[in-house]
C-alpha cells in the first residue's frame, strides 16, 4: 500500500510541474500552440495533480 501512496505522490508532483510549464509558456510571446489551449492543458494538468493528491493523502491516512 506505501508503493502506491508514493506511486499517487509522485504522479502529482509531475503533473503539478506540467501545469507549471504550461502556465510559464502562456506568459512568452509567440508560442505555438494559441493560449487558449495551453491554459486547457495547464487546469487539465492541474486538476489530475489534484486529483491525485487528494488519493494519496487518503491512502497515507487509511493506511
Amino acid at each position: 500500500m506505501k508503493f502506491i501512496t508514493v506511486l499517487f505522490f509522485i504522479l502529482c508532483v509531475i503533473l503539478f510541474l506540467g501545469s507549471g510549464k504550461y502556465f510559464a509558456d502562456v506568459k512568452r510571446p509567440g508560442v505555438y500552440p494559441p493560449k487558449q489551449i495551453l491554459k486547457s492543458r495547464a487546469l487539465v494538468c492541474a486538476s489530475g495533480g489534484g486529483i491525485c493528491l487528494l488519493i494519496a493523502l487518503m491512502f497515507s491516512y487509511f493506511s
